[in-house]
């Protein structure tokens, strides 16, 4: 109860500063000042205007209820020598002046609710490599494509995704196919993540190549899932399998 009652104590806190950096926020672009006296008030202009968004402030005024998850995609050291996962990717650079470390992390975004993007951060230190993978992150989010497209299922909920699509980056290759309703994320720890920030509540997969490497693993589903929305899908189908793009409209 106490860890509980801390963590929404830390989650108001970091509710307030976000609200006091808004309020400060000078935006530099066009979109980020139109978005700043609120003549776009929808995330979906945005993204049909096809305007290069610049500013993560945008994100966080169209979209406030963003999750924000670390994916594991480094390794440390175990107690008896062995590796565990970790967020955090460390390498290090030999100089005289002695071994010099770097810190990367990866990030995904999302509001279970269609929207989602996915960040990449470096730096000499934890906490600013972490904020730079939470800011690109925010600059990369797409809308997600969902539907019901199992032929076992066909309830039109768009619990998991309209078809089967695949991805790839470098030797590691994925494919998404859509699962019946109560299958859950049959997939890669990760990629659950990423699918259930996503707002995608089933899903079968299949890999390939070298899934071990993390980071092309990641990238593989996103590309994917960006693949997704480029797919040509005839309007009847759009009804048959109440197929949704983004937000759910609830009525």
């Amino acid at each position: 109860m106490a860890d509980k009652e801390r963590r929404m104590d830390r989650e108001e806190r970091q509710r307030e500063i976000q609200k006091k950096t808004l309020e400060a926020w000078k935006p530099k672009t066009g979109l980020g000042k139109l978005v700043k006296a609120k003549k776009i008030t929808n995330f979906d202009e945005v993204l049909s205007s096809g305007q290069k968004i610049l500013e993560s402030e945008i994100i966080d005024i169209l979209l406030p209820n963003l999750e924000v998850e670390l994916l594991s995609i480094g390794q440390s050291k175990g107690k008896f020598g062995g590796g565990k996962k970790s967020i955090w990717r460390t390498t290090q650079k030999k100089t005289s002046e002695g071994n010099k470390p770097k810190f990367s992390t990866m990030v995904v975004v999302g509001n279970k609710d269609g929207y989602l993007g996915i960040g990449f951060g470096k730096s000499k230190e934890t906490v600013p490599a972490r904020e730079k993978a939470i800011r690109k992150a925010k600059l990369n989010i797409i809308k997600i494509r969902r539907g019901c497209g199992s032929w076992a299922c066909g309830c039109g909920d768009p619990h998991t995704i309209p078809l089967k699509i695949n991805g790839k980056c470098s030797s590691v290759k994925i494919e998404l196919m859509p699962a019946p309703k109560g299958t859950g994320l049959a997939v890669e720890k990760e990629i659950r993540k990423i699918l259930h920030l996503a707002g995608i509540k089933d899903v079968y997969s299949r890999t390939s190549g070298h899934t071990k490497t993390k980071m092309n693993l990641i990238y593989a589903a996103f590309a994917a899932l960006k693949k997704l929305n480029k797919v040509k899908i005839k309007q009847d189908y759009y009804k048959q399998s109440g197929l949704i793009e983004g937000k759910l409209d609830v009525k």
